[in-house]
Parts: C-alpha cells; structure tokens; sequence
C-alpha cells in the first residue's frame, strides 16, 4: 500500500459476541515496534474462550495459563493504544485476520463507550480483512485460519490466541505474500459507523 502505514493487530476478548464481549488483550505490531497490553475483563469469560485462549480471571486479576498477567484499566489500555497509533504521524491501516467480523466491530463498539471514537477516527484511515485477502490470493489453498496459513506459509507453529503473537505472525505472513495494491484494496474497509451497524 505504498503510502499506507500497516499495524497488524489482535485482540484477545471474553468470548465471541461482539455486541458485549470485553477486550482482555490487545496487541499491535509494525515493523520492531511493538504495543501489548492486558486489562481485566468486567464480565466473565466464556468457558470456550478460556480454553482456546488460555486466560482465566479472578476478582481484579487475569491470569494466562495459571501465571499472574500485569494489568491495566481498560481506559488506559485504549489511550495508550491510541498515542500507539499516533506516533505513526499519519492515519494507520489495522490489519487482523477476520478483522469485519471480529476485532473492528469490538474495537468500534469499546472506543465508542469511553468516548474516544472521533480520536480513534482520526489515526485509523480503515480496516484490512487478511482472512479475506488470504482467500483472493489463494483461492485454492484448504484451511484460511491464521494458524494454518502460517503453517503452510511460514512453516512454523507459535503461541496463538496470545495477540502479540498473533500480529506478529500476521505481520510476517503478510511479507512473505506481498499481496498487489489492488488485491488489498478490496480487502480494505473505510472505519464507518454504518458498516457496522
């Protein structure tokens, strides 16, 4: 994308329902910068989202498989990765793997309840769907999810459902397939309140 700076994100939540899950990671990298920061959840986390993840709560703690996690509140989470994203000096793209469906309408749901959306409007120019983009690049290819795409791309295996790591391997996926500007651009998604609700 040339002029376009990419930050690969994750993020780590409660469970799947993205109209009241709560973030409990979120991760952004670009190039050797890195952001990573936890916060205890406010609601409990789904039995499935404890096992694929890894993390548990207690009251005003989170633990990742049985060790202790450094938190933050939630507010601070989202400013700290909002003066993240402004450090770049220019409107960033946030590219995830199944970005549409899963961590933008989080991320849009949870900047708007703590009244940092117009900020958050500002530093991001839009959204990038590497799920979509991994199927128009290889339209053949059996099993898009991210861990069989670095897999069969990277041939490695990592600590998934950990968001750092997780954006990180997205961010050496996506070096390996130097995908052509127009194929990313129609897997690219203006931040717009109407396309997600």
């Amino acid at each position: 994308m040339g002029d376009k700076i990419i930050v690969f994100i994750d993020l780590e939540a409660t469970g799947l329902d993205t109209s009241q899950c709560d973030i409990i990671q979120l991760a952004a990298v670009c190039e050797e910068r890195v952001f990573n920061k936890y916060t205890v959840p406010q609601q409990s986390m789904t039995d499935s989202a404890k096992q694929v993840t890894g993390f548990t709560v207690q009251p005003g703690r989170l633990f990742r498989r049985g060790s202790p996690v450094e938190t933050i509140p939630i507010d601070d989470l989202l400013t700290s990765f909002l003066d993240f994203l402004r450090s770049f000096q220019r409107p960033v793209l946030l590219a995830a793997h199944s970005v549409m469906r899963f961590d933008a309408p989080v991320l849009t749901r949870v900047m708007k309840k703590y009244d940092l959306y117009p900020q958050f409007q500002q530093v991001v120019s839009g959204f990038l769907d590497t799920f979509l983009l991994s199927k128009r690049l290889f339209p053949r290819i059996k099993g898009y999810s991210q861990v069989s795409l670095v897999g069969k791309f990277l041939g490695k295996t990592y600590d998934a459902h950990n968001a750092e790591e997780d954006a990180k391997m997205l961010q050496e996926l996506y070096k390996v397939w130097r995908p052509e500007k127009s194929k990313v651009v129609i897997s690219t998604f203006k931040v717009d309140e109407k396309y997600f609700y």
